[in-house]
């Protein structure tokens, strides 16, 4: 619970904090310190390397995460999670949502991928739909280096790309450990009182005239 209320602060704090630019920061930076740090990352966008996440679901729609790499100025690429788009009438046909061309500046905050993803067989990268946001994976894939973090994406472009971006603050389940920790001490207590309750003083009974 304890841990989960640390993630809880910093999640408070990096909300709160001045945007960053991403430009700044090292490759080898602590980026799970920096994880929900609102950033400004400047570059021109590859089209020729955006991917579509499979399985997102917005108001109970099916959909994608439309992710594109960024190439910032210093040569380094960050992938950018621009936004949700629904799945159209059938998934043989993927939505056509490309970036904007020439250089922007796209605000955001940086996520950190979850590394303990379950697999049910191994992902096919070869493709324009993944199953699952891994840079290392698609470094490999792709041949383009790109940083641990992502910048997922807070405003609209200009034109607007109509996508959703709407990213919600993670549950961290800490009123979950608070009522088991409730639940233990109330079975500790019950437990107690029937120990005090079967080993009370029995009476010996009446004296016998």
């Amino acid at each position: 619970m304890h841990e989960k209320e640390a993630l809880r602060a910093q999640l408070d704090a990096a909300m709160q904090a001045a945007p960053l630019d991403l430009a700044g920061l090292p490759a080898a930076a602590d980026w799970p310190a920096l994880r929900f740090r609102s950033v400004v990352a400047t570059g021109e966008y590859v089209t020729r390397g955006q991917i579509l996440i499979d399985n997102k679901v917005v108001a109970g729609r099916a959909g994608f995460h439309v992710v594109t790499p960024l190439a910032l100025a210093d040569g380094r690429h960050v992938l950018v999670n621009r936004g949700w788009i629904a799945q159209g009438a059938s998934r043989s046909i993927l939505p056509d949502v490309p970036p904007p061309a020439g250089p922007v500046s796209v605000r955001g905050r940086i996520a950190i991928p979850t590394a303990g993803y379950l697999e049910l067989a191994p992902e096919a990268t070869t493709g324009a739909v993944w199953q699952n946001l891994d840079p290392a994976r698609y470094g490999v894939a792709t041949g383009l280096a790109v940083l641990p973090a992502i910048v997922e994406a807070t405003s609209a472009p200009a034109p607007d790309d109509a996508l959703v971006r709407d990213w919600p603050a993670p549950d961290f389940g800490i009123a979950t450990h608070r009522i088991y920790m409730v639940q233990w001490y109330a079975f500790a207590l019950l437990a107690f009182a029937l120990w005090l309750w079967f080993n009370r003083p029995r009476s010996v009974g009446r004296a016998r005239g």
